[in-house]
C-alpha cells in the first residue's frame, strides 16, 4: 500500500507519510486503496480484545510494520493508562441507543485513542525512513488534542512537542491540563485568536521553507500530531469497528445488520475515520455529523457550499469551535477522485473563504452523511434529560451528538440502532454539566470537579484529581503572527 497527496502526486510509504505529516504541496496523505473487511475477518476480530483489534486493523494499512511491532505498540498504548479494561467500552442507554465511551484514557478525551499510539508509530517510522534529525511535533488544539499529544510525547527521546491553543477558547480544565504538563521536551503557548487562527498559523509554519532549512541545520524537522497526520487518523478507524463488533457480541445486532453512528465533530477527522471503516466494508448505515452553533459542516452537507465567512461562536463544546475543517479535504479527494479538483477547492477556501462542490460530489456526500446542529441551550437540555431519565452523565460534545440524533430520528423516521460517539468525560466541562443538571457552577472549573462528583455520585477520573494544585509551567501568549518566532525560539 502506498500513500499520496490529496492534491495529487508525492507518493510515500506509510512510514514516510507518518513522518512528514503533510505532503510537500500542502495536501494530506491518503492511502491509494482501502483494505477490505470480509465477514470472516469481522468474525475473527470479534473474538479479540481492543488491543488485538487495533494491531490487526492498523496492520492492514502499514505494510512496513511487523505484526510483532504493532502488537507491542498496542499493548503499550492501551494498557493500565486506561481506566477501563475494554479501553473503548460501549454503554447501552436504551433498546436502540448506545454510547461509545472514548474518554477512559490518561487525558479523559477521545484523542487518547490515537495519541497514545502515535508516538510509537512515529518513532518507529523515523527509524524505517533512516531519519537522523530529531522531530518537533507542532500542534494546534481546540482543547483536547493538545493535552493528549503532550501526554503521549512527554519525554519521548529525540522529540520535542509545542502546542498552541486559543487564548480563552478552551475550558478551565483543558487549559490547566496543558499548562501543567510535565516533561523536559514539552512547550505550550496561547494564541490571541480562535482555533482557526492557531491552525492556520501552524499550517503556514509547515509551509515555511526558510524556517525548515534553518531548523534542519540545527538537526530538527517538524511533524504533526493533529489529525492531518495519517498516523493520528488511522487508530481512530479501529474504534468504529470495535464498537460494531461489541454490539454484535452483546446480541444487540446481528453481524451484517446496519448500525448508525452519530459523531460530534469540528475538524472532521473523527467522523472521517468512521467513513473509512464503512468503505472497508463495516456495515454502517448513516454517518450523522453533529455540529454546535459553528455549523459550517451542517450547511456544507445540506448545500454543498463550504463558507467559513460567518460569525465564530465560543460555545459550551469548545473542541468543536472550528470553521475550517481540515480533514474534509481527504473526503473531497475520495469523493471527487481528483487531486486537481480538491486542490482548487482548497485554493478557493484559502483565498475566498468558501467553495462550492460539484453537483455530482454533493450527491455522493449526501448519500453517506446526514447532519444537524445544536445550540448551547439544547446542549444543556440534552444533558439534563439524559441524566434525569437514565442517570447517565454526558459531556457537552456528546450532548450535541445526542440532540442531533434525536432530531434526526424525529425528522427521518429512521430508528436504526445507533451509537453516539462520546468524546470526553463530563468532568472536563464541569460548569456546563452542573448547570444542565440543576447544580451551581459559581467557581472555576477545577473547583467544580468535587462538586459535580458530590452532586451526581459519578466518580471523577483519577487524571483530573488535584489538577488545581499542580504547578503552572507555561504562561506565554502570543499574537498569531508571532507563532513562527515562538517555534524558532523553542528549537534553539
Amino acid at each position: 500500500m502506498k500513500y499520496f497527496s490529496t492534491r495529487s502526486g508525492f507518493e510515500a510509504t506509510a512510514s514516510e507519510a507518518i513522518v512528514r505529516g503533510l505532503a510537500p504541496n500542502g495536501g494530506l496523505y491518503v492511502p491509494n486503496t482501502l483494505p477490505g473487511l470480509t465477514e470472516d475477518k469481522l468474525i475473527a476480530l470479534e473474538q479479540m480484545d481492543y488491543r488485538g483489534r487495533a494491531s490487526e486493523i492498523m496492520g492492514m494499512f502499514l505494510p512496513e510494520f511487523t505484526a510483532e511491532e504493532l502488537e507491542r505498540f498496542a499493548e503499550s498504548a492501551y494498557g493500565e493508562n486506561f481506566d477501563d479494561a475494554k479501553i473503548a467500552p460501549v454503554h447501552v442507554l436504551d433498546e436502540n441507543t448506545s454510547f461509545l465511551e472514548l474518554w477512559h484514557g490518561p487525558t479523559c478525551a477521545f484523542k487518547d485513542m490515537a495519541l497514545q499510539m502515535l508516538p510509537h508509530l512515529l518513532t518507529a517510522s523515523l527509524k524505517k525512513c533512516g531519519e537522523q534529525r530529531k522531530v518537533c511535533i507542532l500542534v494546534a488544539t481546540s482543547g483536547d488534542t493538545g493535552k493528549a499529544a503532550l501526554q503521549g510525547f512527554a519525554d519521548v527521546p529525540d522529540t520535542k512537542i509545542l502546542v498552541f491553543y486559543p487564548d480563552g477558547g478552551v475550558s478551565d480544565v483543558q487549559r490547566l491540563q496543558m499548562v501543567t504538563q510535565t516533561g523536559d521536551n514539552v512547550g505550550v503557548c496561547a494564541v490571541k485568536g480562535n482555533f482557526d487562527d492557531a491552525q492556520t498559523g501552524v499550517k503556514k509554519i509547515f509551509g515555511d521553507s526558510a524556517l525548515a532549512e534553518t531548523l534542519s541545520e540545527r538537526g530538527w524537522f517538524l511533524s504533526s500530531a493533529n489529525s492531518i497526520n495519517w498516523g493520528r487518523l488511522l487508530p481512530q478507524i479501529v474504534y468504529y469497528i470495535s464498537a460494531y463488533l461489541d454490539e454484535v457480541g452483546a446480541g444487540r445486532i446481528r453481524l451484517g445488520e446496519k448500525l448508525n453512528f452519530v459523531v460530534p465533530t469540528g475538524n472532521f477527522g473523527n467522523i472521517l475515520a468512521g467513513w473509512y471503516a464503512k468503505q472497508m466494508g463495516l456495515p454502517v448505515g448513516r454517518l450523522i455529523c453533529a455540529s454546535n452553533e459553528n455549523n459550517v459542516l451542517t450547511d456544507f452537507i445540506r448545500t454543498g457550499i463550504y463558507n467559513k465567512n460567518r460569525p465564530f461562536y465560543l460555545t459550551a463544546s469548545p473542541s468543536m469551535d472550528i470553521l475550517v475543517s481540515s480533514n474534509l479535504e481527504r473526503l473531497l479527494r475520495s469523493l471527487s477522485g481528483s487531486g486537481e479538483e480538491t486542490a482548487e477547492y482548497m485554493r478557493a477556501l484559502r483565498e475566498d473563504g468558501q467553495y462550492t462542490v460539484s453537483s455530482a460530489l454533493l450527491e455522493k456526500l449526501q448519500a453517506e452523511f446526514s447532519c444537524g446542529f445544536c445550540d448551547d441551550g439544547q446542549t444543556r437540555a440534552a444533558i439534563g434529560a439524559v441524566w434525569s431519565r437514565h442517570h447517565y452523565l454526558m459531556d457537552t460534545h456528546t450532548a450535541v451528538a445526542y440532540h442531533v440524533l434525536q432530531s434526526y430520528r424525529a425528522e427521518s423516521g429512521d430508528h436504526t440502532p445507533a451509537v453516539v460517539v462520546s468524546t470526553a468525560s463530563p468532568y472536563k466541562f464541569c460548569d456546563h454539566v452542573l448547570r444542565a443538571i440543576g447544580g451551581s457552577a459559581d467557581a472555576p472549573g477545577v473547583q467544580l470537579i468535587d462538586r459535580l462528583q458530590a452532586e451526581t455520585g459519578v466518580p471523577a477520573p483519577k487524571p483530573l484529581a488535584g489538577l488545581g494544585e499542580r504547578e503552572v509551567r507555561f504562561a506565554d501568549c502570543v499574537e498569531k503572527q508571532e507563532m513562527r518566532a515562538a517555534v524558532d525560539a523553542f528549537l534553539r
